[in-house]
């Protein structure tokens, strides 16, 4: 195991931060990545101009610190000068010399002893607290003479700026001054600037906040713009766009942004609109062929069928399969014509009928049309005790049912139970299942099994189907403001129908035809 350092310790948390702060400022808002970059460039900033500032006037008043410590030095150090045997705590003569500043330091050394000490008090201090210690003492008898200026700690009086100078009887004359009054200025520009940079912060990030509110106002605009378009139906009909956004300042990233969405738009619905006319188009085109096919195929097998019965035994028996192929033909033709121009007017927005309508009577109808043609499954229902109604086109629901019914029919073997349920949900929901027990819709075919002309390729009863009458089902549920979903697995094949319930359902009895008490389960 390779052993990590502290120095790589301090880089990998540094690392952390960076990467930390930039995902916290990326899950925040544009204006607010702005102001907070702005306000913390102006922080670094003002702790490099305070920075910058503190040390030029330090440096500066050390300088001048030095200046007065030179005009004290020669006389106040000189004052000290006493014969070697005087009494050092009877220094009455000592620093008589006036006009030397509060804090001034005298000290005459020789031998590495402090042979005269003084420093001149301050207003408020009194004579003890300006006497010098012991440790000051020490200090003061370890210095040697320099060059120049330099600063010291003394313990009980802090940093003084001193002068070291050799004396006339080969002795040592020490001057000082504190260094406290520079430390005060200092940190009152500090305070200061630290009040003036505070001030200048919040009125920066205020007038900074509505600025980037104000400028990136047109970006609000074309995100409201865009959460209305992505909230229509694109997919289907004729699309009116909302209004283009205005570009207020086209020179701007923001007017630029503005103005390409408009471009967008502008395209966006253009393609929109030939969409819709192609669509169009290809609608009236199934539609027209639907309608002038109708007349033909049923010609084609009325006069099949005709042959048929005139021809009586003397058509060969060639002839005889020919013609049922024509007329079966031509029978399968006119449904898949019929389905057609159904789809087609659906398609085109065509009005239903919409009158109140007994689902609990149309479900029954429609089971046991199924039940007649389809002896070979098994056939349940489930009705609630009550009527459901819903209001809608009667034939229309009438042909869901039987599409459906037929379909689970045809693509299941024979013994296959088919079960189909209606029950009213809540919310005024009207929930109507058609589920069976057989093998199944394939896996690739369940997810566009609502598509035109796709079948599931496991039909049971010989017969092939269009592959339109699931659509059909999806487009006239869509068309009652309904929903249908397919759910299928082996064994289990489930359609879903989902439509909102009439407002006012007729009460049981009041002359309305419908099931005064349907049974909750038949056959």
């Amino acid at each position: 195991m390779t052993a990590v350092s502290s120095s790589d310790l301090g880089r990998l948390r540094r690392v952390r931060l960076v990467v930390g702060s930039r995902l916290r400022l990326r899950g925040r808002s544009l204006r607010f990545q702005i102001v907070a970059l702005v306000l913390t460039l102006l922080v670094v900033s003002s702790i490099v101009v305070a920075a910058g500032t503190a040390l030029a006037l330090h440096g500066f008043l050390i300088k001048r610190l030095d200046q007065q410590l030179a005009a004290a030095g020669d006389r106040f150090a000189a004052s000290l000068e006493v014969p070697d045997d005087h009494d050092l705590d009877n220094t009455a003569a000592i620093g008589t010399i006036q006009g030397q500043a509060e804090g001034t330091l005298g000290a005459r050394v020789r031998n590495g002893k402090v042979t005269a000490a003084e420093l001149v008090p301050h207003e408020a201090d009194d004579a003890k607290h300006a006497s010098l210690a012991a440790k000051d003492f020490a200090v003061l008898g370890a210095l040697k003479v320099a060059a120049g200026p330099r600063t010291i700690k003394l313990p009980h009086f802090g940093d003084y700026r001193i002068m070291v100078m050799a004396g006339d009887d080969n002795d040592l004359l020490i001057t000082g001054l504190p260094e406290h009054p520079v430390d005060e200025t200092i940190a009152q520009l500090l305070l200061i600037e630290a009040s003036v940079f505070t001030v200048a912060l919040l009125i920066t990030g205020s007038i900074g906040a509505v600025s980037v509110r104000l400028s990136l106002r047109p970006l609000a605009r074309v995100s409201a713009t865009a959460r209305a378009v992505s909230a229509l139906p694109l997919s289907t009909g004729t699309i009116s766009l909302p209004e283009r956004v205005a570009v207020a300042a086209p020179k701007t990233e923001a007017g630029q942004v503005t103005d390409a969405f408009n471009h967008m738009l502008e395209h966006v619905e253009s393609a929109l609109h030939d969409r819709h006319a192609s669509e169009d188009r290809l609608r009236h085109f199934i539609a027209d062929a639907s309608h002038e096919l109708r007349t033909p195929v049923a010609v084609i097998r009325s006069h099949s069928e005709y042959a048929q019965r005139v021809g009586g035994t003397g058509i060969p028996a060639p002839v005889t399969e020919a013609l049922s192929r024509i007329t079966a033909e031509s029978d399968r033709m006119g449904h898949l014509v019929d389905d057609l121009l159904l789809l087609a007017r659906l398609d085109s927005g065509r009005e239903l009928e919409q009158i109140d309508v007994d689902l609990t009577r149309t479900v029954l109808d429609a089971v046991s049309d199924a039940r007649v043609t389809g002896t070979d499954h098994q056939w349940r229902l489930q009705l609630p005790e009550d009527e459901v109604h819903v209001v809608g086109d009667q034939r229309a629901l009438h042909q869901v049912l039987a599409n459906l019914l037929a379909n689970a029919r045809a693509h299941t073997p024979s013994g296959t139970t088919i079960l189909t349920s209606l029950r009213a949900a809540e919310s005024r929901q009207v929930v109507l299942t058609v589920s069976d027990d057989g093998p199944g819709i394939p896996d690739d075919v369940l997810p566009r099994i609502f598509d035109r002309f796709v079948r599931a390729g496991n039909i049971s009863s010989g017969a092939e189907g269009s592959g339109l009458g699931l659509a059909i089902v999806a487009a006239i549920i869509s068309a009652h403001d309904g929903t249908i979903q397919a759910e299928s697995r082996p064994g289990d094949t489930t359609f879903t129908i989902t439509l909102p319930q009439a407002k006012s359902v007729p009460m049981v009895g009041d002359g309305q035809s419908g099931l005064e008490c349907p049974p909750k389960s038949l056959w």
